[in-house]
């Protein structure tokens, strides 16, 4: 079983080689899932590797983001530069990067990403079939799961067992790209998890502004008070993943290899977890009980966060969030007393708990906004004199970075060290970088024109430009209602209007507007209704489209399949996939096929991918901005002009899926972050989803992303009240008539990062 360590720089390389790594990952520049101030160099790269190869180790490259279609030239030059590299494995979650690297640079190792959200014998199946050689699982599974794929299907299977973990699941979470077009997908993720949430006043709770009532109490910046009160608290930050004690079940169920996450991480934080998990891997077995509390010790001086086995020994376990606590990493060094401005510089009062040293990383927390100041610590005094470290116990004075300097007195300010001050940097020698450059300026020569060919056969050229325009404005207040019973037309523009629920009881009613496929979600309750919906629609029951979850766990997949027999059965032929895994069940019926926004269409080579699987409708990723979109239809109209295109434009798409249902939620009730942002929660089958107040509207924008040569719409009501009045809103904002409040746009008008 392979040991494989995180790589961010020179640092951490040759710590997780000294400490027993069999097997290192770092981040492919440009298109890498983790927002690393600076990428390594094609150079350095170029070394590792090297050095990698000449001690027998294996070198892995993540080049696990989502690709924009104005990046696939970019990107193009990055894998022909690979390719020359050779590697041992490129880790993918696109779709389109995945389908250039099987067709144009077939000697690249596929593995298929966490975020590709592998979580079952048959997305695993799937991924095998399609040439990857490695799948790395979804972190949200059992052991019992793991050993049940292991056990299924042929490919190398990678865990996770050590390092932070998502509350969402990974390849699914819109909450930091809803947070200003920071995707998560594309390695910007702004943490909204881990921030400090207050539910909202129910009888004696929380209040507006985060103070709290009857149900709960502040101090000291904890949060408590998780009953039908209200109260608050890092509701969704999850503590770190540490899976020693799974490693003898691991081996036992023949997974390939085991993984610390970390790319981000110091060197210290490689070196001891790294060491922790050689330790354990190569114990006996009657030192197993010894080897595993020495290793342990070894992860607490690695600074991470508390640390929890996962989803490992539990599908919902009970210690995997501790609401009161932040979920910073690090050691806590204590609470800044005060805060005082000497001269030019601003400095804080500390009574240390941890020693401390000039040099070393230390994190600000300001609890009551959440914010985070990470800085080098440069300016020590104990008492008053200037010093190069402190010990425990001593109080001192720290040189304060600017963004904490300018917290109000009275904020409390907790303060963790993250990482020690650097003994020795590493350095490649001029005979190494020589060779290396001379490897890559060879590379580039050799495979220029071929580059060059690569880009004109997949980059879209010479096609007209989508002018954006202004939405349209609401003709004035509406003469008259729209009368129940009877279809008022929408405007004459080309394209089709989908819309999309989570229950029957918006067949009970005639929206007046037209409605060209309703889609609905598959669940048990639904699918038992089957007959009453034909009743109900009558001749437009061939218009519904049964929606298919993005995650389908193993013991829920024999259910949904016999779901789906009986619905053909009954006539209908529609089917959306949430997972485009699960067009495998569909292989031998007469049926058509649709994708979701969760397939993460963002580029069109990764349309042509599903094209491929016999989809004739496909939604673009949600997360698009306007020119994301209209380069994205652009590439699909050159490459597969046949596949039809969508978009979902209105809703309360969930922000994030969870597995885990905590203790400490209150599902039904709103919850808000200390900058007002207010979300509620809701427990969908077996998944917990956070949703937004408010729904997101692209209605003003439907001709302009008609001219963009989007062929459908789509409008999402689950989760939502369908009453009376609120149709008749959604059928005024529809047909752009009337008053109403303007709604967020998501991304559209902004920038998808």
């Amino acid at each position: 079983m392979e040991l494989l360590a995180p790589v961010g720089n020179l640092e951490s390389f040759q710590a997780a080689l000294d400490n027993g790594a069999d097997a290192v990952y770092v981040g492919a520049p440009g298109i890498n899932a983790r927002n690393l101030a600076r990428d390594l160099s094609f150079t350095e790269i170029a070394v590792m590797i090297g050095r990698c190869h000449d001690l027998g180790k294996k070198f892995y490259l993540a080049a696990n983001s989502l690709v924009r279609e104005e990046e696939l030239p970019q990107v193009i030059q990055t894998l022909g530069r690979l390719d020359a590299l050779a590697p041992d494995g490129l880790i993918v979650q696109d779709l389109g990067l995945a389908r250039l690297i099987r067709r144009y640079f077939p000697s690249l190792p596929l593995h298929a990403s966490t975020l590709m959200a592998a979580h079952s014998v048959e997305s695993v199946r799937y991924l095998a079939d399609q040439g990857f050689e490695r799948v790395v699982l979804a972190r949200e599974l059992t052991l019992n799961e793991i050993d049940r794929i292991c056990h299924q299907t042929e490919v190398e299977i990678e865990i996770f067992v050590h390092g932070a973990m998502c509350y969402g699941i990974s390849g699914l979470c819109l909450f930091s790209s809803s947070l200003g077009g920071k995707s998560g997908l594309r390695g910007r993720c702004v943490q909204p998890c881990r921030r400090l949430y207050a539910w909202q006043k129910r009888s004696g709770g929380v209040s507006k502004g985060g103070k709290t009532g009857k149900g709960g109490k502040k101090r000291g910046g904890k949060a408590s008070g998780s009953g039908k009160g209200g109260g608050q608290g890092y509701l969704f930050s999850m503590n770190d993943l540490e899976g020693l004690e799974a490693i003898p079940s691991l081996r036992a169920s023949g997974v390939e290899s085991i993984k610390i996450e970390g790319r981000l991480r110091p060197a210290n934080y490689v070196a001891q977890v790294v060491k922790a998990y050689r330790l354990v891997m190569d114990c006996q077995e009657h030192e197993a009980a010894a080897s595993l509390t020495e290793a342990r010790h070894l992860v607490e001086r690695a600074m991470s966060r508390r640390t929890t086995p996962g989803y490992f020994f539990s599908p919902q376990p009970a210690a995997a969030i501790t609401p009161h606590h932040s979920g910073n990493m690090g050691l806590h060094l204590g609470r800044i007393g005060s805060i005082r401005q000497r001269a030019d510089q601003c400095w804080g009062k500390l009574l240390l708990k941890q020693d401390l040293a000039v040099g070393d990383r230390l994190r600000c927390h300001v609890e009551k906004t959440g914010e985070r100041h990470a800085f080098t610590l440069k300016d020590l005094e104990v008492g008053s004199q200037t010093a190069q470290k402190a010990n425990a116990g001593e109080q001192v004075f720290l040189g304060l970075p600017e963004g904490v300097s300018s917290v109000r007195q009275g904020s409390p300010v907790e303060v963790y060290q993250v990482d020690v001050a650097t003994t020795g940097r590493v350095s490649i020698s001029p005979a190494e970088r020589a060779a290396a450059d001379q490897l890559l300026s060879r590379a580039d020569r050799e495979q220029s024109a071929r580059l060059g060919t690569i880009r004109s056969e997949v980059c879209a050229r010479n096609l007209e430009p989508i002018v954006a325009m202004e939405p349209v404005k609401p003709a004035g207040k509406a003469t008259r209602r729209p009368v129940r019973g009877k279809t008022r037309p929408r405007p004459r523009v080309s394209y089709e209007l989908w819309v999309r629920t989570d229950s029957t009881q918006l067949f009970k009613q005639q929206l007046p507007f037209t409605v060209d496929r309703y889609l609905i979600n598959l669940t048990r309750q639904n699918a038992a209704q089957s007959g009453e919906i034909k009743r109900q629609l009558g001749a437009a029951a061939k218009k519904v489209v049964w929606c298919l979850p993005p995650v389908i766990f193993d013991q829920e997949f024999g259910r949904i399949r016999k779901q789906i027999q009986i619905l053909i059965r009954s006539g209908f032929r529609l089917f959306q996939l949430g997972h485009i895994s699960q067009g495998q069940i569909f292989r031998r019926e007469k049926v058509s096929i649709s994708t979701d926004y969760t397939v993460n269409i963002l580029n069109s080579q990764a349309a042509a991918w599903v094209q491929a699987h016999k989809v004739a409708d496909a939604q673009l990723s949600i997360e698009s901005d306007r020119d994301a979109l209209a380069a994205a239809v652009r590439g699909v109209r050159m490459v597969c002009p046949n596949l039809r295109l969508g978009l979902t434009v209105y809703g309360t798409p969930p922000l994030f899926l969870s597995r885990l249902s905590s203790p400490h939620f209150q599902y039904g009730r709103s919850f808000e972050s200390p900058k007002g942002e207010r979300y509620h929660l809701e427990r969908r089958d077996s998944l917990t989803a956070a949703l937004a107040e408010r729904p997101f509207s692209l209605l003003p924008y439907s001709d302009e992303l008609a001219g963009m040569g989007l062929h459908y719409l789509v409008i999402d009501l689950c989760g939502q009240s369908v009453g009376r009045r609120e149709v008749e809103e959604l059928s005024a904002r529809v047909m752009n008539s009337g008053h109403f409040s303007k709604l967020p746009t998501f991304n559209y008008l902004g920038r998808l990062q």
